[in-house]
């Protein structure tokens, strides 16, 4: 699993920016896991990767702003028993991450204006909403 991390097809962060650590795991596995460093966790420095052009970065950073510590973006996977799955859903998750975090925003929305008839649809239930509390009320006292 060891290797650049494909993000996107034109953004591959090199192996050299990602930083693993790996813990023991709570979760399945009986006492398997009070003996194996099963867990991961992924890292990558955001703020000096040389892997993200200028505007990616800028994007990246604004979008994961609750996410960093200190620049830094960190994944954890603890799912399964094998660290090597573990690895890999790290990974996954962080590509993912990155993937939503670069994507451009969306066009914004035009503003529309209420069709007519919808308008007149809307006046035309009102008028049956206060005619039908008008005939609720009794005949008014004097």
């Amino acid at each position: 699993m060891a290797g650049p991390l494909q993000v996107m097809p034109g953004l591959v962060l090199p192996e050299a920016e990602l930083s693993w650590r790996f813990s023991r795991s709570s979760g399945p596995g009986g006492q398997h896991v009070n003996t194996t460093d099963s867990r991961a966790e992924l890292s990558i420095d955001l703020a000096r990767s040389a892997a993200l052009p200028e505007h990616l970065r800028a994007r990246a950073l604004e979008h994961l702003a609750g996410r960093l510590v200190d620049g830094v973006l960190t994944v954890a996977a603890s799912e399964q028993r094998s660290q090597l799955q573990n690895r890999e859903a790290a990974a996954e998750r962080m590509a993912q991450l990155l993937r939503e975090a670069v994507r451009p925003p969306p066009p914004p929305r035009r503003p529309t204006r209420p069709t007519k008839g919808s308008k007149e649809r809307r006046l035309q239930v009102k008028r049956q909403r206060s005619d039908l509390k008008r005939s609720r009320r009794g005949p008014h006292p004097e």
